[in-house]
């Protein structure tokens, strides 16, 4: 997979590198890897690089991003499994950008695109996150009783070593946990409601190993941040997972 320094300059003359200018920035060290996957989805997205080009050589576009080049292999391989690009060896070898497949993903998926077509994906997001910064933030604000540090501990404890498949189901019952313990019914109710659009928006995109590694140990930070009581941390963790999701649905969605 490794193209530096083969063949020939990618993307021909120096103007045409400009092309990337605007969307690949260093990403927050909170969410690398998601956000580095967001912005080459959306250089893909956008057709910056054309199907049949070469994307820049792994040393360039790591710097590009400020991540590790093992951090941005595991972007190139959803890339790969998604079959967005493909690799290609020798002298002017390199990860190049496949056409897009037209009218994929087979009838539910189809059905499910349909359900979530008018859905306003900014607001979905803006919205969860104003929840359960909210939530994780009054959890811990106002400390848990030996109950309710029972059940998150529990929530959390149910999301370990989960299959993939029954991950977003546990995922979502620690969120739900957390919305409850708020202390609010009206927040709490008001966030199953946001989650199951959120969960419909995530049944789009595919479920990244990658990503729920890192879900998982943000969970776990979350969750001794609550239990100590800790305001803040509590807060800023919560905004820093929300924004790890928002950064995976806007790459495949947006």
């Amino acid at each position: 997979m490794s193209q530096d320094g083969a063949g020939e300059p990618w993307g021909g003359p120096a103007p045409g590198r400009d092309r990337l200018a605007a969307v690949l920035r260093p990403v927050r060290a909170g969410n690398g890897f998601e956000e580095a996957l967001e912005q080459v989805l959306q250089v893909l997205r956008l057709g910056l690089v054309p199907a049949g080009e070469r994307l820049p050589a792994e040393r360039e576009l790591a710097e590009r991003l400020g991540v590790s080049r093992v951090t941005l292999r595991e972007v190139l391989r959803v890339l790969h499994e998604e079959g967005l690009v493909e690799s290609r060896r020798g002298r002017y070898g390199g990860t190049f950008v496949l056409p897009r497949a037209e009218g994929g993903g087979g009838s539910g998926a189809a059905e499910l695109r349909r359900r979530i077509a008018a859905v306003d994906l900014e607001d979905v997001l803006r919205f969860r996150e104003v929840l359960e910064v909210g939530a994780a933030g009054l959890c811990a604000a106002h400390g848990l009783d030996d109950a309710g540090a029972g059940r998150l501990r529990a929530a959390l404890a149910g999301t370990r070593d989960t299959p993939p498949g029954g991950y977003r189901r546990r995922d979502t019952l620690l969120h739900l946990t957390l919305a409850e313990l708020s202390g609010s019914p009206t927040l709490a109710a008001r966030y199953a409601a946001v989650r199951a659009t959120l969960n419909d928006l995530l049944d789009c995109i595919p479920l990244l190993v990658r990503n729920l590694e890192h879900s998982q140990r943000q969970h776990t930070a979350l969750v001794e941040a609550v239990l100590d009581r800790d305001a803040g941390a509590a807060r800023e963790g919560m905004r820093e997972h929300c924004a790890g999701t928002a950064a995976l649905l806007r790459g495949f969605l947006s």
